[in-house]
């Protein structure tokens, strides 16, 4: 029983991570203020680690490192589904 909630968990972790690895930063991010350019370099007394920098740090991660995975990842989930599924 226990295995049936970890194969959803994880089904929900790939849907939310491949959610973020396809966001647009052109059409999407720029227009609610998270785009790379957005991120304005902080002056003397601020904070460097807002959590709005934070936030555009792991969504260019995201889509920077996890892209090749994601695909052999989605390939194989996609066949486990065809065939057992």
């Amino acid at each position: 029983m226990v295995l049936f909630g970890l194969g959803r968990l994880f089904y929900v972790i790939l849907l939310l991570i491949n959610a973020v690895a396809v966001l647009s930063e052109e059409r999407f991010l720029r227009r609610i203020g998270l785009g790379r350019s957005n991120d304005e370099t902080p002056v003397f007394g601020q904070d460097q680690n807002t959590t709005k920098s934070k936030v555009v740090q792991l969504i260019g991660a995201v889509q920077t490192l996890l892209r090749i995975p994601l695909i052999g990842i989605n390939i194989l989930v996609i066949v486990y589904e065809l065939l057992l599924g």
